[in-house]
């Protein structure tokens, strides 16, 4: 459980900076005076962030994930799939209270409106590739392979959190915050199952998940 407590501590530090306007909101909106510059490739980067493009990622690694283990005869392997994917589904549970609660405003590069605490395509992005990732890395002989789908799976993330700061979708803080609750969700998946059902590579050296 102390894996839990950094992440949520900063998430809680955040979230009341935005509530009552402290000075992390100071220079936050300074901050993304200095980044935003809306253009198209901040406009495809933001879309790493989108349901339609990391979902489906984390649908074929569950399935991907879920047949090794059968397959294996792995005791509860269907649990490490379980896991992520109600890792996935908790993720608007918890931001669509948050975003009403908190009822932040928007960046001037989008039309007025509230509701943009914190994000969810960066909550999104962080769930989807890291539990892929995840599920993916006990499925690897190769270490190099194995270091390769965990650089891929930070260039998503960041690429998403840097596309929607940059063109303006969301305040750098609403993406800090949701780099904290997806870690929290990730680290939840992980305790729940990641140490005791995921499948080993073949041969052996069943290595266990990073944890990130």
């Amino acid at each position: 459980m102390l894996l839990l407590g950094p992440p949520l501590l900063l998430f809680a530090l955040i979230t009341w900076q935005v509530v009552v306007d402290g000075p992390l909101v100071d220079l936050d909106e300074r901050l993304s005076e200095d980044l935003v510059r809306p253009d198209r490739a901040s406009e495809l980067l933001s879309d790493l962030g989108n349901i339609e493009v990391a979902v489906p990622v984390l649908a074929v690694a569950l399935a991907v994930a879920g047949w090794h283990g059968h397959r294996r005869g792995r005791d509860r392997w269907w649990l490490p799939p379980l896991a992520g994917a109600v890792a996935m589904a908790l993720v608007p549970v918890l931001v669509a209270p948050l975003k009403e609660w908190t009822d932040r405003p928007g960046t001037p590069a989008v039309p007025p409106a509230v509701g943009y605490y914190p994000s969810g395509h960066t909550a999104t992005a962080v769930v989807a590739y890291g539990a892929a990732t995840l599920l993916l890395l006990p499925l690897l002989r190769s270490p190099a392979v194995r270091r390769g789908l965990v650089v891929l799976c930070g260039v998503l993330v960041l690429g998403a959190s840097y596309g929607l700061v940059r063109r303006g979708y969301h305040w750098p803080l609403d993406v800090a915050a949701s780099w904290c609750l997806g870690s929290v969700l990730l680290t939840g998946w992980w305790l729940l199952a990641g140490r005791t059902g995921s499948p080993v590579p073949e041969g052996g050296g069943g290595s266990r998940p990073v944890r990130r």
